[in-house]
């Protein structure tokens, strides 16, 4: 039962997080004129493109399953950790795309002439 409730804590935190990292307005040198925004738009419905849910997301959550079954085996949970590990594996790969749409945005931005600083 413990296993189920920081499963579900760990499914909440993601969906609070969702498109967090898309939808980054950077700090530029410059106008925010209608150009600015429109770019933005565009630059933040290109980061979308970046699921969670992505091969990396993948992988670190089979790899936190994986580490999580063998520290559950000490304990005599082999499935309890191998739950534990791959959600927190899950996370952790959904926190990376996080910043990766956060990149994008940037870099779409200074790609389109604008000073992102920050």
């Amino acid at each position: 039962m413990k296993n189920v409730m920081l499963l579900l804590l760990i499914s909440l935190g993601l969906s609070a997080c969702a498109n967090t990292g898309a939808n980054y307005t950077p700090i530029v040198d410059g106008p925010k004129n209608s150009a600015f925004y429109a770019d933005l738009s565009a630059c933040q419905t290109l980061a979308t493109e970046r699921g969670y849910l992505n091969d990396d997301t993948k992988g670190d959550a089979l790899l936190g399953a994986a580490l999580g079954a063998l520290i559950g085996a000490a304990d005599g949970d082999v499935l309890g950790g191998a739950i534990v590990g791959g959600a927190s594996g899950t996370a952790a790969g959904a926190y990376k795309a996080k910043g990766e749409r956060k990149s994008v945005v940037v870099s779409c931005m200074r790609n389109r002439g604008h000073q992102v600083v920050g």
